[in-house]
């Protein structure tokens, strides 16, 4: 298996569980069964990938990939995407508000898209449906949203790629009988090498927010779906009108 490609099979599993998240006639219960099994088949395949290259090393060589983000809220939308593509195995570097490098495998840098691209959508509608409180800055509260949105979205998906790792290290050791817990930390570290190597100095991005709309915000995250369609490659602008 293609460490480029994220198979049509997969995809198409992926797509038929978040449509039946998104019916409106399921249960919350069943939405969010739903949502977790799309997030589960996701993470799988990238430990799954992970071991698959630890067999062929020289194969397999950590890239990077620019995605632009545009305005309104291009900084916030390329905060969100620095940090689900840290949760996922990868390291990135803020290009200014204009959008995110970031350093990984291929098969993670396309994880990271496919998710980025529904987390953004949902985010648009989530912000555009939160009413902002009377006589408060309506740039504060929804500068506050995002960052509460962005932080419980990444949180979940660190989970899930936690769980994922932990059920696999349980279950077997990749080639050569290397633990699976090995072949992630010489994974993460390559890609740490060759981030290093073009940027040798950052600085970790972090958010300060004096509004009120986090709390909403993060609400709102703890019922986003995180998983969808939509990987391509190369350079791209993704974004939307909030």
């Amino acid at each position: 298996m293609s460490e480029q490609t994220i198979p049509e099979s997969l995809l198409a599993k992926v797509r038929a569980l978040l449509a039946k998240a998104e019916d409106p006639a399921a249960t919350t219960a069943e939405a969010e069964a739903f949502t977790a099994k799309a997030t589960e088949l996701m993470a799988k395949y990238g430990i799954e990938q992970a071991l698959i290259a630890d067999s062929a090393p020289g194969d397999h060589v950590p890239t990077n990939r620019i995605i632009d983000t545009t305005a309104p809220w291009a900084g916030e939308k390329a905060k969100l995407l620095y940090w689900l593509s840290e949760a996922m195995g990868c390291q990135s570097i803020l290009l200014g508000t204009s959008g995110v490098c970031i350093f990984g495998f291929e098969s993670d840098l396309a994880r990271v898209e496919l998710l980025y691209t529904s987390l953004l959508l949902q985010m648009i509608g989530g912000l555009a449906k939160a009413p902002v409180p009377y006589r408060e800055s309506p740039k504060a509260y929804r500068r506050s949203w995002l960052i509460g949105f962005r932080q419980e979205v990444v949180a979940r998906v660190k989970a899930a790629e936690a769980r994922a790792a932990a059920q696999a290290q349980a279950q077997s050791t990749a080639p050569g009988g290397r633990s699976t817990e090995m072949v992630l930390a010489d994974r993460q570290a390559l890609v740490k090498q060759a981030f290093t190597a073009e940027y040798p100095k950052v600085r970790r991005a972090t958010s300060r927010y004096n509004g009120s709309g986090y709390k909403s915000g993060r609400d709102a995250g703890s019922r986003a779906n995180i998983g969808q369609a939509g990987v391509a490659g190369g350079r791209r602008a993704i974004g939307g009108a909030l």
